[in-house]
């Protein structure tokens, strides 16, 4: 039935009409032009570090500016084919997309894994939810649980107030405008409360929105949080 089903319909590769062989995958051109982080990447936000480095090093940013989560991972690079797969998944309505994204973050976040661990995606804000149909995070998410065997909660988190979007913002505008935007849901805190938490996104740009869901955690008392994105804005790459 999988031989009949492939040449009824023939499987293409996620990003281009090229025919690939393996369902929901890449072709070789496209691989080549998505920035998979294959270097050891820093700690705290999964930056790939370049040179001699040793588990548990930090990028300079992270030096520079403790993170309020303590360890984090990001499969690829937001440049490239990359930047064309998110972009397609958060608004262009392909949620199947999802599929192997959550699949390239729960490779990459697999050290994160411990046991009784919670995975939670960012949260959108009802109105954003209304107009995008989806939150993709959660898609990611959902997905990353399912292959994990963790246990998934979708609504962990609220974003009871709207914040304007933060495309353009430098890092300080960025931690201004989203401050106090997310929280803890009521009924949900239980779940957190002397658990660790995997807080789970499409994009780390400057970890302004992941800080406040990290916040959120360990106001609900959670024992630790950690974060993996599919991607990763890495300004010094």
């Amino acid at each position: 039935m999988q031989r009949l089903a492939r040449l009824i319909y023939p499987t293409q590769c996620l990003t281009c009409d090229e025919m690939i062989e393996e369902r929901r995958g890449l072709c070789p051109t496209c691989w080549a032009h998505t920035g998979f982080i294959i270097d050891p990447p820093c700690e705290a936000c999964g930056r790939p570090l370049i040179g001699e480095v040793e588990t548990g090093d930090l990028c300079d940013d992270c030096r520079t500016t403790p993170r309020a989560w303590s360890r984090g991972r990001s499969a690829l690079l937001y440049e490239g084919n990359g930047r064309t797969l998110i972009l397609r998944l958060k608004h262009g309505d392909r949620t199947d997309l999802a599929h192997t994204a959550g699949q390239w973050i729960a490779k990459a976040a697999e050290p994160l894994f411990v046991p009784d661990m919670v995975v939670a995606p960012v949260p959108l804000h009802w109105v954003r939810l209304i107009r995008r149909r989806y939150n993709q995070a959660a898609l990611l998410a959902a997905r990353v649980s399912k292959l994990s065997g963790l246990t998934y909660a979708p609504d962990l988190l609220v974003r009871p107030s709207a914040t304007q979007s933060l495309d353009g913002m430098n890092a300080e505008q960025r931690r201004d405008t989203v401050a106090g935007s997310i929280q803890a849901h009521k009924k949900r805190a239980h779940m957190i409360a002397g658990r660790r938490v995997l807080l789970i996104d499409d994009v780390m740009t400057t970890g302004a929105t992941l800080e406040q869901c990290a916040i959120a955690c360990q106001e609900a008392g959670a024992s630790g949080v950690d974060v993996a994105t599919l991607a990763r804005v890495d300004s010094q790459h």
